[in-house]
């Protein structure tokens, strides 16, 4: 955000034979005629291999792809630099991939040394974007369309390519918008799926998201932290003083000793939705604006499970006062949406729009028993 100017960074991402190309004309028509300036970031492995640079010229595969991460940071970094400049009030900027799609095109011992040498914490790789847009490839649910003839590059076998979509939804598990476009809808409203998603996230038309949220029996951490398809990520959250129809939190959220920082603001306007609007912050705007925590409030901590299933993105909170139940949540795109609940959750109830598991309600010290 610079002055009034809207700025954000979104990731698509996807398998092979996904309509990653496709969607990128979508977008462009799309978001354009809703007054943004769209800016495309091209994607970097296959700028560097078609100008010479591949794990199989250069020394080793680490080498390369220290070469990948560091190009592709600094390419978003001028992107995000000229954005600041331009006489727009709404920029997208639009990646063709984004770091953490590197990782499956290394081993545990590569990602760890390429993190070593770049200096980039994994959580800043993956959280350093501001929503992720993965579209399942054509090889799982729409098999008849799975093709290697439009891409030169592209040479994995239908089996190969669902493997390699996992993967990548996996590496990018985590992170606290990232959604999953399946095949369930047809090509084209598969790519007004994506726009809707992407419109959503916005506030295009509508100012904020749909969120449906369950109690659910305490689920089996042990096995929630086996499944490859889950991240765990540490949270704690503060309320600051605010003014009358506003409230503000601020999140220190992470990994490891690693922790990005974000503010919300959101909005209370009477008959209406709320309107919510995020930002990052620095560590040190952070710690400054914990000096204006609200004192009535309790600083809320949880442990937080973000889990891929069925190409959703579900999100389950475990908090230190409770032992018997946690909260799990999910983003929807529209209240008819049909959400398909992991059958290893005994869900007690829903309590989508219960204002006592508001967080807000449970940094007050409501339901804390």
């Amino acid at each position: 955000m610079a002055g009034k100017v809207s700025i954000s960074k979104i990731v698509i991402t996807g398998g092979p034979c996904a309509g990653k190309t496709t969607a990128m004309s979508w977008i462009q028509n799309q978001f354009s005629k809703m007054g943004y300036t769209v800016l495309f970031i091209p994607e970097t492995a296959t700028e560097l291999i078609s100008g010479g640079v591949s794990p199989l010229t250069c020394a080793s595969n680490l080498d390369y792809q220290c070469c990948q991460v560091r190009l592709q940071r600094e390419k978003e970094a001028v992107f995000e630099q000229a954005a600041k400049t331009m006489p727009s009030d709404k920029i997208l900027i639009v990646c063709d991939r984004g770091i953490m799609d590197n990782k499956v095109y290394m081993s545990e011992d590569e990602f760890r040394e390429v993190i070593r040498r770049t200096g980039i914490p994994e959580i800043d790789m993956r959280d350093n974007y501001d929503a992720v847009f993965h579209l399942v490839t054509a090889a799982k649910g729409a098999p008849q369309y799975y093709t290697t003839e439009n891409n030169t590059a592209r040479r994995e076998t239908p089996d190969e390519a669902a493997a390699l979509d996992d993967k990548l939804i996996s590496a990018w598990t985590g992170h606290p918008h990232l959604r999953i476009i399946g095949n369930n809808t047809g090509f084209e409203g598969k790519m007004q799926r994506l726009l809707s998603e992407i419109a959503s996230f916005l506030g295009e038309p509508q100012p904020h998201e749909i969120r449906r949220k369950y109690l659910i029996e305490y689920p089996d951490i042990a096995g929630l932290e086996s499944m490859p398809n889950c991240s765990r990520v540490e949270i704690i959250q503060t309320y600051l003083r605010s003014a009358d129809n506003t409230q503000t939190r601020i999140r220190q959220r992470g990994a490891g000793r690693q922790y990005i920082y974000s503010k919300t603001e959101t909005r209370i306007i009477p008959g209406s939705n709320p309107i919510e609007t995020e930002s990052r912050l620095s560590q040190d705007e952070y710690l400054h604006l914990l000096m204006q925590a609200d004192t009535s409030m309790r600083q809320l901590r949880k442990t937080r499970y973000c889990l891929t299933y069925e190409n959703q993105y579900f999100e389950i909170d475990i908090y230190p006062f409770w032992h018997d139940k946690a909260i799990l949540e999910i983003a929807v795109c529209s209240e008819n949406d049909i959400i398909c609940l992991p059958q290893f959750f005994h869900v007690i109830r829903d309590i989508t729009g219960d204002p006592s598991y508001s967080s807000r309600s449970l940094s007050a010290g409501e339901q804390q028993h």
